[in-house]
């Protein structure tokens, strides 16, 4: 079954509040999610039923239950090894955020042109000449990679990653990026999820 973007988001976001209310609540209802996160009531109930989990009527939907299913069914507790692709100011918070390993993204090394930064270690994750990608995208069966260089760098790096056997890109650049076909990339547009948030508000 094919779950929408949108409702993935949704499902993360839901998880987050579980997170937060297990321990201290059994339950929570529909609208709770709907006030923390602004969304109709008829919404989260639509978006829950991707992760076959039945409520109670007039108590709600069992707390470590829901949230059980929502990691199954998203896949929180199966790991994904990564390459972070920059070793800069973004590559290395990411590198630092330890809450990757609660939803399956295990960052295991970094890679870098800099010879400045190269052999350094990160939260535990030692950078490498990014000359090194090919053998180590083979030797430890990596297919995902994270991109945060910079935008002048980052087509001619993408498609280098691309060639070592890397078939997943999240790319954190502002630059669109031309790949072979069978490299999916997903660009992560902050900028526009700022405006996206500011564009109503004149007090920004």
């Amino acid at each position: 079954m094919t779950i929408p973007e949108k409702v993935i988001n949704r499902l993360t976001m839901y998880h987050f509040i579980l997170e937060d209310m297990e321990g201290s609540e059994k339950y929570v209802s529909s609208t709770k999610f709907a006030n923390f996160l602004n969304i109709d009531n008829s919404q989260v109930r639509k978006d829950l039923k991707y992760v076959d989990n039945q409520g109670k009527c007039r108590v709600g939907f069992e707390v470590e239950s829901l949230k059980r299913k929502i990691e199954e069914c998203l896949g929180f507790k199966k790991t994904k090894d990564v390459f972070i692709i920059g070793a800069g100011n973004l590559g290395s918070a990411l590198a630092k955020y330890d809450s990757f390993n609660d939803y399956g993204l295990n960052v295991i090394a970094m890679f870098d042109k800099d010879l400045k930064k190269i052999g350094t270690t990160i939260n535990g994750k030692k950078v490498f000449d990014i000359v090194k990608i090919n053998e180590l995208t083979g030797k430890m069966g990596v297919k995902t990679a994270i991109l945060t260089v910079p935008r002048e760098f980052a087509q001619e790096v993408a498609s280098y990653v691309a060639k070592s056997g890397i078939k997943y890109i999240w790319n954190f650049t502002t630059c669109i990026l031309d790949v072979p076909k069978d490299v999916k990339v997903w660009n992560e547009n902050l900028i526009g999820s700022f405006l996206q948030f500011t564009q109503n508000d004149n007090d920004i």
